[in-house]
């Protein structure tokens, strides 16, 4: 029996074909058989191997912890058991066919007998090993430098959550440059079910798009960790994986996983630190290697032995979610990291901001401004080379919206040199340099970076009350949901400083200026006045 990928036309057929992790023998020696197969240049773009076509060789591809590379003709061989996958890592300089919502097809599921029997269902069972498994990859330019949209924590709940997220941050995302999108997990919210809906809706914007496994993905109808992503697999492939473009490379890890009683850890297994030791071995140093995962990588069980496979290569970076904040951690001793130099790690901006909660706006979306202050949002992240640089957009805000200044309207003049400027840098990190100024002719005031609950969310918290109130009929005004902002959180990204105490009464304009490590800058302004 020969496998190979069908036209992308028939990718639902083969979605009927393809599984992950179910039934997986860990130690059952018996149960592992031989795979093999070819990388092919799919020149007609058929998903079929022609004879004409050439194989490609040095294409990397593994079983979840082993890692091959293609031979000469393309060939390849690999130990397979039950539950496992087989994927391509995808080389720079080709695509793997994209499905019909721009996910791409690199991959089998070797699961003989399906998913356990859920309400929604993972993988359909997919039968005796092939006798080849083919796979192809098309030419695709890739320049060094390309941009990446870079998404955390949709978190939909319902439809009308789908539609907070299109509305609010897909539609202005149409007619990017980016070369392809992250979500960085909790795409749902608990409800595998909308990982169609919402896959549908961010595949509009028209460019490739990879997944990360959260903590609200996965299945509640089993217990066993081995089968919570199995809906995951379904739709968007391995939760374990890597990829390549120009020279970066992307190593998705699965960080988050279950104990029985449904708690779940950030932590990396045996098996997935094999892989990416396996895989990084056959890196070239030059390469920067970037890390995807749900959870911030503090907290992750296992991170030291990750830290010793990335501490000798001179670029690397990681990214993860999941906190409703947003944060630049620069990793040394303190965190377990020993490299010659900080690891940076950035925890981006959540698309759902507090989790789609609090006032809705006149279109009808809450504010949902997250945790520390910052709005809800995404990242434009921009690779060149092995350089890089990150650029925080709010949703439906212009490009320019970079922070808020918290400041009284009228001040009295005896209490000028009392008076506290606060500025939120949305994306500001101890690295950036904040300064302020008092009209255009002033002498400039550095800023102090000094962590704080952002004043207007904490007024913000306050308008929850309004949810709260019901309608004569007794409907809730939050039509019975009860959706409230958690308390605040400190923010790691504000600074301050005093007003000088000699201004003159009368209207003034108060000018705040930032620079980020990566040299971009931002200025922002306030209007304020003294008065006797």
């Amino acid at each position: 029996m020969f496998l190979t990928f069908f036209n992308m036309k028939s990718y639902t057929t083969c979605l009927l074909l393809i599984g992950l992790n179910s039934w997986f023998f860990p130690n059952d020696t018996e149960a592992q058989e031989t795979a093999h197969g070819r990388i092919y240049l799919d020149q007609n773009k058929n998903g079929r191997f022609d004879a004409e076509e050439p194989g490609i060789p040095s294409v990397l591809v593994s079983n979840g912890e082993e890692v091959v590379a293609s031979r000469s003709d393309g060939s390849w061989q690999l130990p397979v058991r039950a539950g496992q996958p087989l994927f391509v890592i995808k080389p720079s300089g080709y695509q793997s066919p994209l499905t019909e919502n721009q996910l791409p097809y690199y991959y089998y599921w070797h699961q003989p007998q399906g998913s356990p029997d859920t309400e929604i269902p993972g993988l359909a069972p997919t039968g005796p090993l092939p006798g080849r498994i083919n796979f192809p990859l098309h030419w695709h330019e890739e320049p060094e430098r390309f941009e990446v949209l870079l998404f955390a924590d949709p978190q939909a709940r319902g439809m009308k959550e789908v539609n907070y997220v299109s509305h609010d941050v897909l539609e202005e995302c149409m007619g990017t440059d980016a070369a392809f999108g992250i979500t960085l997990g909790d795409i749902v919210a608990d409800d595998p079910a909308l990982f169609k809906e919402i896959s549908e809706s961010t595949a509009t914007i028209g460019i490739p798009w990879y997944y990360v496994f959260g903590n609200h993905d996965h299945n509640r109808d089993v217990s066993e960790d081995e089968f919570r992503d199995e809906t995951f697999n379904r739709f968007f492939g391995p939760s374990t994986y890597a990829f390549e473009y120009g020279k970066v490379v992307f190593l998705v890890l699965r960080d988050i996983h279950y104990s029985e009683n449904g708690r779940y850890t950030s932590r990396y297994t045996e098996s997935q630190l094999r892989f990416a030791k396996n895989y990084l071995e056959k890196v070239p140093l030059e390469k920067r290697v970037v890390i995807l995962q749900h959870a911030p990588i503090v907290r992750t069980e296992g991170r030291e032995e990750l830290f010793r496979l990335l501490e000798g290569r001179p670029h690397t970076l990681s990214f993860a979610g999941h906190t409703h904040t947003m944060r630049h951690v620069f990793l040394g001793p303190e965190h377990g990291w020993q490299g010659d130099s900080p690891h940076h790690h950035f925890i981006n901006a959540t698309v759902s901001g507090s989790w789609w909660v609090g006032l809705k706006d006149e279109t009808g979306i809450p504010h949902a401004t997250m945790n520390d202050g910052a709005p809800n949002g995404y990242s434009l992240v921009t690779f060149d080379g092995t350089d890089y640089r990150i650029r925080f957009k709010a949703a439906r805000r212009p490009s320019s919206y970079q922070m808020n200044i918290h400041l009284p309207d009228d001040i009295p003049a005896r209490q000028l040199k009392n008076t506290l400027v606060i500025a939120n840098v949305f994306a500001g990190s101890e690295k950036s340099s904040v300064s302020m100024r008092i009209g255009t002719a002033g002498s400039w005031i550095p800023m102090t970076f000094d962590p704080r609950e952002d004043p207007l969310n904490t007024w913000m918290h306050s308008l929850d009350a309004y949810l709260e109130q019901t309608l004569p009929d007794g409907t809730r005004v939050d039509e019975g949901l009860g959706w409230k902002m958690d308390p605040p959180q400190v923010s790691g990204h504000t600074w301050s400083a005093l007003l000088p105490a000699n201004l003159a009464i009368g209207t003034h304009r108060l000018e705040v200026h930032t620079r980020d490590q990566f040299g971009q800058e931002y200025r922002s302004y306030r209007i304020f006045r003294v008065r006797e």
